[in-house]
């Protein structure tokens, strides 16, 4: 009889904060820049040189602590973790081992229609390292150190997690609480947040955990959930042919989906942490942190059973729109300037949606204004412009971040509203076409369809359909 294996995992989850500052020193945390333009002899490690303590790096993770459930450590500090790589240009990196700022929280996921909550064991404050950054023409390693010394947070699970279907939930709900935050944008392409597996084997049923392995190089959710694929099976594999699987940190390479050995697992004593003696603890008080509390926005769960209560507008909408923070914020700033809900969700979930997926646009990277859809939205409720010129100066709005009105004055898109032309027109058309005319007066009311066809190609686009509809009626019946 075969044995059945269900999969253990547990996350470290870090992101990097979007403070102006670095968490250290004064210099800029801006993703890119000339290599070593962002840096000081605080962040490359200068002799001498002494950190002072960013206080947003704080307040951002208390409230990211705030909102999954954590208990904030009133009394916490520093430590240093010491290793030695050429990124990291101090020899030791500033990182919590002994008082993290967050401990004992929780957040909950769906899967399957099950829910399930995922308890995280900590959050801690810490430096980033610089990038090291290969040449293969030369086969050497430059080192860029504008990243050295931006803020990060870890976010350490228990390993409550059996698939990776329960990780990639779990990563999502992370990403959305710390957008909805502002703390930070959560790109896992540009490294902003990043995900080391920890993952096991074991019999269903057994008691103990098997030997863990970290996957590293994670930079996207596909790859996270095609890396944990990879790697149970390697397990099992191991298990089931006699061998042991080795505690060790893996690579992932996601062009050949597959896996190498890194190193041996390093465990907290080969860190030979201690306390950083340059750098005081920090003391929550109960005033500080009922302030930071009192910041905390609307967050998406919430935010979900609010626009059910307020909008009439379907659940796969509001699952949709609050997906991303971004298209929240458009969605609210729209009606705000006194759009319809219904019509904005509407304009958010066909159009926008196209236009998205045709330039590979992601959500929280759109970027046109909202009063710009309100008044698209506007136009067409006064018929100053039809259906499909709204949709021609949509797509403007949603490239270019268009002004409606001013787009449609400048290419003279305007409804016309002179009965006496349409009518004219018309007119024209029917007297044109009449074997249209006689298949409407036989019975075929389709008919009328090529009609208004080929008065709107007439008028450029630029009538009402319905008043089309009613003037061409009006004159058949004649």
């Amino acid at each position: 009889m075969s044995k059945t294996y269900e999969t253990v995992i547990g996350l470290e989850v870090h992101v990097e904060l979007n403070t102006k500052t670095k968490i250290f020193c004064g210099c800029s945390t801006a993703f890119g820049g000339d290599v070593n333009t962002h840096t000081c002899p605080v962040c490359t490690g200068m002799p001498g040189s002494l950190p002072v303590l960013n206080k947003a790096v704080v307040e951002k993770a208390m409230a990211v602590g705030i909102a999954t459930n954590c208990k904030i450590t009133q009394n916490c500090k520093f430590d240093r973790k010491n290793y030695f790589y050429p990124d990291n240009p101090q020899n030791y990196q500033i990182s919590q081992l002994y008082y993290p700022i967050c401990r004992d929280g929780y957040v909950e996921i769906e899967v399957d229609g099950r829910k399930k909550q995922v308890r995280i064991h900590e959050i801690h404050m810490e430096e980033d390292a610089g990038k090291l950054v290969h040449d293969p023409v030369t086969d050497s390693s430059l080192v860029d150190f504008n990243r050295s010394g931006v803020p990060l947070i870890e976010i350490v699970s228990e390993p409550d997690m059996r698939s990776a279907e329960e990780v990639i939930a779990y990563l999502d709900k992370l990403r959305l609480i710390i957008q909805y935050l502002g703390a930070s944008d959560c790109k896992l392409n540009e490294g902003s947040m990043r995900a080391d597996v920890n993952l096991s084997v074991r019999e269903v049923g057994a008691s103990e955990f098997g030997t863990r392995t970290e996957m590293k190089n994670l930079n996207s959710f596909k790859a996270i959930a095609r890396a944990i694929e990879n790697e149970k099976e390697r397990q099992i594999d191991l298990i089931e042919s006699g061998e042991q699987v080795v505690q060790e940190t893996r690579r992932w390479d996601d062009t050949k989906e597959y896996s190498y050995a890194m190193r041996s697992k390093e465990d907290a004593q080969d860190y030979r942490y201690f306390p950083d003696p340059d750098l005081v603890p920090i003391i929550i008080g109960d005033d500080w942190l009922a302030d930071v509390k009192k910041r905390q926005p609307e967050l998406r769960d919430e935010k979900r059973i609010r626009y059910k209560e307020e909008y009439d507008i379907p659940e796969y909408d509001i699952d949709i729109i609050t997906n991303s923070k971004r298209m929240a914020d458009i969605f609210e700033a729209a009606i705000a300037e006194g759009a319809a809900p219904k019509k904005v969700s509407n304009w958010l979930m066909v159009e926008t949606m196209r236009l998205m997926k045709e330039t590979d646009t992601e959500a929280d990277d759109l970027a046109f204004d909202a009063k710009h859809l309100a008044k698209l939205i506007d136009m067409v409720d006064k018929k100053e412009i039809n259906g499909t010129v709204a949709k021609e100066v949509f797509e403007e709005i949603f490239k270019n971040n268009a002004e409606p009105a001013a787009y449609v004055e400048a290419h003279g898109l305007k409804t016309v509203n002179d009965t006496g032309a349409l009518t004219e027109t018309i007119e024209k058309i029917v007297a044109a076409n009449p074997k249209s005319v006689e298949d409407y007066k036989s019975g075929k009311e389709k008919a009328i369809g090529f009609l208004v066809g080929q008065t709107m190609k007439e008028m450029k686009g630029k009538a009402d359909p319905g008043e089309v509809n009613r003037i061409l009626k009006e004159i058949l019946s004649k």
